[in-house]
């Protein structure tokens, strides 16, 4: 519990992630040793946190390549004595400075998405490397040379270990949302393997928003995310069947819905809106706004999917991607009528980027099936089972294609 923020308080003082890591681990190993003789103290993060920033000052002194670094903290230490701290409860704003500025920096652009991810499991979900590695489907070692590398990266390239401001923090705030938001799809719908849904990575990713947003509280894409990730996260018990297997939207029980938080949703959406200046909602908040149009509606047949087509629209402006227009496209399907959607859903068949992404041709036999080309549809479903990567989704398509086959 304590171990990320150990980790961002002494990378402030070596500016180096991979040190403040070990520096971390040997603070855990001292209380190891000397807890049970000398007793847990009262306040334990505290001395954690205070044993590791000296043994970081001991190796800056011991390093003749950080000594600017020590003449830089030098009057600290010579005001707060070398173990003053250890007896004072640790100041919570410093503290939570440090953890920005970690978070910022596991998730620094000059890192490919893959080993943010990775560091930012490790470094802040407190994932050991076995366990990212089994969630991503990773080879152990290829996961943690990847760590390796990313720690190395950063130290290379002299990534500086602070929270950026103006136009480079807006750049970089859009790396951290997006690292947590990857994290959080992987778990709502895995990519591949035995199982549809991985709770672990939602519940990893879902916290990381919170401290997110209670680290920048004026920052409404940050609370855009935050809402997103809680109201997408209150259907995860409606998703999975009996055997696990995958539950449509319009076919869930919406008792089993997490009302608190969906609750929590509505309510950081709320602060989203709240701390919005000029030039409309951003990607984030606009993706909140539409699960709240979900969470909102008793059945699904009482959807106001009019709206939700306009907040497609206006997500297609500010973040355009073929996949919003396939999801535009779907509730325009509801709005509208399967053959409106159908005529959308044929514009994006030649997109490169779409050429392999199975729910193209499953939603395309969705909006088939409902206009009764149920051989067609049953051939959509087929190509879609063909180019999914996970087993309970690959048996749920092809059960539909077989469907297909029973209503000719």
């Amino acid at each position: 519990m304590e171990s990320p923020r150990i980790i961002a308080g002494v990378a402030r003082i070596v500016r180096d992630v991979g040190i403040a890591e070990e520096l971390a681990q040997d603070a855990l190993v001292a209380a190891l040793e000397q807890w049970p003789e000398d007793g847990v103290p009262d306040n334990p993060g505290a001395w954690l946190m205070a044993t590791a920033k000296h043994r970081a000052i001991d190796l800056v002194r011991r390093r003749e390549r950080y000594a600017r670094k020590l003449a830089e903290m030098g009057r600290d230490l010579e005001t707060s004595g070398p173990r003053s701290h250890l007896d004072e409860p640790a100041d919570p704003d410093d503290i939570d400075d440090d953890l920005l500025r970690l978070v910022f920096t596991a998730c620094h652009p000059v890192l490919s998405a893959e080993a943010r991810i990775a560091l930012t499991l490790r470094l802040l979900g407190g994932l050991t490397t076995v366990e990212i590695a089994r969630a991503f489907l990773t080879p152990e070692k290829t996961l943690a040379q990847r760590i390796v590398r990313a720690k190395r990266t950063l130290a290379a390239k002299g990534v500086p270990f602070e929270v950026p401001y103006g136009p480079e923090r807006e750049a970089r705030l859009g790396s951290v949302l997006e690292v947590i938001y990857l994290i959080f799809n992987e778990g709502y719908a895995a990519t591949a393997g035995d199982d549809w849904l991985r709770p672990a990575l939602c519940e990893d990713a879902l916290r990381l928003a919170r401290v997110l947003a209670e680290l920048m509280p004026k920052e409404p894409e940050v609370h855009g995310l935050a809402a997103l990730l809680e109201l997408q996260a209150s259907r995860s018990a409606a998703r999975t069947g009996p055997a696990g297997e995958p539950v449509l939207l319009k076919d869930q029980s919406r008792a089993r819905w997490n009302r608190v938080l969906v609750r929590r949703g509505f309510a950081a959406l709320g602060r989203a809106e709240a701390v919005s200046s000029g030039g409309g909602p951003g990607p984030y908040v606009l993706q909140a706004a539409i699960a709240a149009c979900h969470a909102h509606a008793l059945t699904y047949a009482e959807t106001d999917w009019g709206r939700i087509v306009t907040l497609y629209g206006m997500l297609a402006v500010r973040a355009p991607s073929p996949v919003v227009e396939l999801n535009r496209a779907v509730a325009v399907s509801m709005a509208e009528g399967p053959g409106a959607a159908l005529a959308l859903v044929d514009a994006l068949v030649g997109e490169p980027a779409l050429r392999d992404y199975h729910l193209l041709p499953s939603v395309r036999g969705d909006l088939l099936v409902r206009l009764g080309r149920t051989d067609e549809a049953a051939r959509e479903f087929t190509r879609a089972a063909g180019l999914a990567r996970n087993e309970r989704e690959r048996t749920f398509l092809l059960t539909r294609a077989q469907e297909c086959g029973s209503l000719r």
